[in-house]
């Protein structure tokens, strides 16, 4: 079988390697791929933006299975793209996908639909987020959520009323995120334990992976910005049995039914990002693609052929497929470039890789990296995630971390508490 990865980061390297591994892929593509995929898989200069030629390229090479990566060319209609030309491609279609490119229409749908979720109100425009930010309805601190895409940092905690004006004003006004902001979402902040909870489905079924937890905040403590992730681990620690059930009675199973009730069946990997406060679980938000940098600890822990898994959602025919539990503990940790969620410098040359890689049970998922000539060299901000696998997390956090400490290139930085309240009793991270 010839498969074809759509993206360039430390996802689409996490699913490139996981794929490798099936006896059923023989061809492996990777478009546009980065400095490290080139060596798992044939990388190919095609923009994941540009998805009717991604389309072209897959009829030419009669490509057997298409994954998408990244949340862009999804919201541009790519499945769509593919599925009119009768190729096979894993995501959900423009109408499945909004419940990650609007979040006006995430929040009416968990509102319509009674699965909990943060009460709200969406805001057409500044004068209306400034009155509902001055009635101090939600009290502070409060969330204000770009309506569109806007690369994992349009959400924005603000602790008071100032910040909150502020934030308005660099979303509504300033266009901080462009089209983003033409509609914002101002809803109450909930304060509890993150949960990270990823199903595959095929319109019909669903089948859930390892949860996890990632780390947002760009600095040790859950300090600083938000960011696209800094880190993360699987399992969580506080998903027992019966967390894991309430989780697929009260949100995943009513989620599915009620998005085939809508006439918008659910086709490919949806991302729960869940919160568990005192009242009880709650939906944070939607994501319709594997999450970054939750795949790099969930796939290393999924025994499942991942080609079977996503072969079979893509044709709606998951009836049979099994995910059998993990028995190990996986943590990755995200090496950023200086600056990292601000502006940063690129074309730094990356060193230690090797002695890194050669450590048992780590694995080195390149994000934003490329080759310059014969030199490896950084080329985004996120730029390379160190996954280690042990029989307990303790082991993985400290191979993690023996790794992370070997790789080098000007100005680099990581965060250096990465699943370590999760083994001292306080299950991380927390909003």
């Amino acid at each position: 079988m010839k498969v074809l990865v759509v993206g360039s980061g430390g996802r689409e390297h996490a699913l490139v390697r996981s794929l490798s591994r099936s006896p059923h892929v023989k061809e492996l593509f990777c478009a546009p791929g980065n400095g490290g995929i080139q060596a798992d898989a044939t990388c190919v200069p095609i923009a994941p933006d540009n998805t009717v030629e991604l389309a072209r390229f897959a009829e030419e090479l009669r490509i057997d299975l298409t994954v998408v990566g990244p949340e862009q060319p999804l919201a541009l209609g790519i499945v769509d793209v593919f599925q009119r030309r009768g190729l096979r491609v894993f995501g959900p279609d423009s109408e499945a996908v909004q419940l990650e490119s609007s979040k006006v229409f995430a929040k009416l749908f968990l509102e319509r639909n009674g699965i909990p979720t943060a009460p709200f109100r969406v805001c057409a425009s500044y004068d209306e987020a400034v009155k509902y930010i001055k009635s101090g309805e939600f009290g502070f601190p409060v969330v204000l959520k770009a309506d569109g895409l806007a690369a994992g940092k349009g959400v924005l905690i603000a602790r008071d009323e100032a910040e909150a004006l502020e934030a308005a004003g660099n979303l509504m006004l300033d266009k901080k995120f462009g089209e983003a902001g033409e509609r914002v979402v101002v809803e109450k902040f909930l304060s509890g334990t993150e949960i990270s909870y990823l199903v595959i489905c095929d319109g019909e079924r669903f089948l859930p992976l390892v949860p996890s937890a990632d780390y947002k905040k760009a600095f040790d403590g859950d300090e600083g910005p938000n960011t696209g992730g800094m880190g993360a681990y699987a399992p969580s620690v506080i998903v027992d049995v019966v967390m894991h059930r309430r989780i697929l009675t009260k949100i995943i199973g009513p989620t599915i039914e009620a998005m085939i009730v809508e006439g918008r069946p659910y086709k490919g990997v949806l991302y729960c990002g869940l919160i568990n406060t005192e009242e009880g679980l709650s939906v944070l938000e939607f994501n319709c693609r594997f999450g970054d940098p939750e795949t790099q600890v969930v796939l290393p822990l999924t025994s499942a052929d991942l080609f079977e898994i996503l072969h079979a959602a893509a044709d709606g025919e998951m009836k049979g497929v099994v995910n059998p539990p993990p028995r190990d503990h996986a943590v990755t940790v995200v090496i950023a470039a200086g600056g990292y969620p601000g502006s940063y410098d690129k074309g730094m040359v990356i060193e230690g890789l090797d002695e890194a890689s050669s450590i048992e049970g780590v694995d080195i998922f390149h994000a934003g990296t490329r080759m310059d000539g014969d030199r490896l060299v950084t080329s985004g901000g996120r730029v390379l995630n160190v996954t280690a696998v042990a029989p307990e997390l303790p082991r993985a956090i400290y191979l993690a971390y023996q790794a992370a400490e070997l790789v080098r290139f000007e100005d680099c930085r990581y965060r250096t508490d990465i699943a370590h309240n999760a083994v001292s009793g306080a299950a991380a991270p927390k909003s």
